[in-house]
C-alpha cells in the first residue's frame, strides 16, 4: 500500500470555501485561513480519495522565498519539480512554492497541525541557512485544472536576509535565486499557481 494511499489529508468541504467568498486566483485575505481551519470544518480525509473529489479542498501551505539584495532588487527561490514528486501532475514544471499537504500525524495535544505540517514539508524539501521574517499574505484557487480543482493554496512569503536555500530532496531540481523580472520574463513555464502568485505579489515586475 502506497503512502499516498494511506495518508489521511488536511481537507475543508469547498462549500465551506465557497461560503467564505469563492474566488480565483489570488485573494489578499490571508484572514480567510482563520476562518478555513476552526476544527467544526476540517477533517483529515484519505488523500487518494479526496485527490479525485472536488467537494473538498486540501489546504497547502505554499512558501515563497524572497532575498533583496543591496541594490534593491528582489529575487525569489525557483526549481523544477522532478518526476519522483507526488503530484504526477506537475512534474517538470517551475515553480517558486515550497510546501505540501498537512497530515493527520502533524495533529497532536497543544499542537497547531497547520503550522506542524508546514515547518515539516520545509525541513523535509529545503535548508534555510538564513535568518528571515514570514508573513501569511493570503490565498491561490485555481478552478481552472484538475490539480486546482481540489487543493488550496496558502501563501507564506519569507524575506531571507541571504539567498542561502538549498534543496534537500533529489525531486527539487536546478534550485536558485532569480531575479523575479526573470522569472516574470519565463513565467509561462511555471505551474499555475507560481504563475498566480507571482503576477499578484510582484505586480510590480509584470508590465
Amino acid at each position: 500500500v502506497s503512502e499516498v494511499q494511506t495518508e489521511q489529508v488536511l481537507v475543508v468541504p469547498t462549500e465551506r470555501f465557497h461560503s467564505l467568498g469563492h474566488f480565483q486566483g489570488f485573494s489578499a485575505k490571508p484572514e480567510l485561513l482563520e476562518q478555513l481551519l476552526l476544527a467544526e470544518h476540517t477533517s483529515y480525509r484519505s488523500r487518494d480519495a479526496v485527490e479525485e473529489d472536488p467537494s473538498f479542498k486540501q489546504l497547502i501551505p505554499y512558501c515563497l522565498f524572497r532575498y533583496t539584495d543591496a541594490e534593491g532588487t528582489a529575487h525569489l527561490f525557483q526549481y523544477t519539480r522532478g518526476s519522483g514528486q507526488g503530484e504526477a501532475r506537475l512534474h517538470a514544471k517551475k515553480s517558486v512554492g515550497i510546501g505540501g499537504h498537512i497530515a493527520h500525524t502533524d495533529a497532536g495535544e497543544n499542537r497547531d497541525p497547520y503550522r506542524e505540517g508546514m515547518q515539516r514539508e520545509l525541513a523535509e524539501e529545503i535548508v534555510i541557512d538564513s535568518p528571515y521574517t514570514e508573513s501569511c499574505v493570503g490565498l491561490i484557487n485555481d478552478d481552472a485544472t484538475p490539480v486546482g480543482q481540489v487543493h488550496l493554496g496558502v501563501v507564506h512569503l519569507f524575506d531571507l536576509e541571504a539567498p542561502q536555500v538549498a534543496a534537500r530532496e533529489a525531486e527539487i531540481c536546478d534550485a536558485h535565486f532569480l531575479p523575479v523580472a526573470d522569472i516574470v520574463a519565463d513565467l509561462d513555464a511555471f505551474e499555475t499557481w507560481s504563475q498566480i502568485g507571482v503576477r499578484a505579489l510582484f505586480a510590480q515586475h509584470c508590465t
